[in-house]
C-alpha cells in the first residue's frame, strides 16, 4: 500500500499482465481485445462513479444493500448452519462488514476469499468479527492461513459494473469466474453493486459466467434467467 493508501497493484491491472485471459477458449483475438480495452475504459468510469459519491453517499448506499441483503438472504432460507462468503470492500466498494458480522452473531458462518495461488481458483478460509487478518495478495486482508478452509453456499460478488442477464464487470482478473467453474456444488451468488453501475451488456466472453441475481441500493435489481428456483 502506498502513502497515500492506495494499492501499488491494483487488481484491475491483472488482465492487461496477462491479456490471454480475454481469449481463453480460442475467440477472435481482436474482439477480446477490443473488449479488454472497453473494459478498462468502463473500470475506470465506474470507479470514478464510486469515488464521486463520497465516504457519506458510499456508506448510505452501504446500508441499503445490506437491509435488502437481509431479506433476500432469509427468503432464500440462508441462516444459522449456512455458510456465506462475503468479501473485504476495496477501493469503494459497498462495505457489507456490518451485516456479516451480524450475520455472524445470527450463526451463519461467514468465509472470505483468499488469493493463495495466482490464476487459480480461491480459497474461502473462516472470518468472524475477532479474526486477526494478514495483508494478502494486493495488500487486501484475508483471514490467516490456520483459519478453516470453507465451501461457500452462497456467495457476495462486488460488481464495478453488471448488466441485466446478470454478467459482472470486476477489476479484471477473472478470480471469481474461475472460482465459480471450480465449485461443486455451484454456490447461489449474488453480485453486489451500485443501480448506477448498470451497463447494457458487458459483451460477456467465453469465461463470463453470470451470478444468480443483482443486488442494488435499489433491491434485487436483476435475476440471471438460468438463476435456481429450488434455493
Amino acid at each position: 500500500m502506498t502513502k497515500d493508501g492506495t494499492y501499488a497493484s491494483p487488481p484491475c491491472m491483472a488482465a492487461e499482465v496477462c491479456p490471454s485471459y480475454f481469449d481463453p477458449l480460442g475467440a477472435d483475438p481482436e474482439q477480446g481485445r477490443d473488449v479488454a480495452r472497453w473494459r478498462r475504459a468502463e473500470r475506470a468510469r465506474l470507479a470514478g462513479l464510486r469515488e464521486g459519491l463520497g465516504q457519506a453517499g458510499r456508506a448510505q448506499g452501504s446500508d441499503r444493500i445490506a437491509g435488502h441483503l437481509g431479506r433476500v438472504l432469509s427468503d432464500r432460507g440462508v441462516g444459522r448452519g449456512c455458510v456465506l462468503s462475503g468479501y473485504w470492500p476495496i477501493k469503494g466498494e459497498p462495505d457489507l462488514r456490518p451485516a456479516l458480522a451480524n450475520l455472524h452473531h445470527a450463526g451463519v458462518t461467514i468465509a472470505l476469499p483468499v488469493v493463495e495461488t495466482r490464476a487459480a481458483p480461491l480459497v474461502f478460509r473462516r472470518w468472524t468479527p475477532e479474526t486477526k487478518l494478514v495483508r494478502g495478495d494486493w495488500n487486501i486482508p484475508a483471514p490467516p492461513p490456520e483459519a478453516d478452509e470453507l465451501t461457500p453456499e452462497t456467495a457476495l460478488a462486488p460488481c464495478l459494473g453488471w448488466d441485466k442477464a446478470c454478467f459482472r464487470l470486476g477489476w479484471g482478473g477473472g478470480y471469481f469466474d474461475r472460482t465459480l467453474a471450480a465449485l461443486v456444488p455451484r454456490p447461489l451468488t449474488i453480485g453486489i453493486a451500485l443501480f448506477a453501475a448498470r451497463l447494457p451488456t458487458i459483451f460477456p466472453q467465453p469465461h463470463d459466467i453470470p451470478l444468480d441475481l443483482i443486488l442494488t441500493e435499489d433491491g434485487v435489481a436483476a435475476t440471471s434467467a438460468e438463476a435456481r428456483t429450488d434455493r
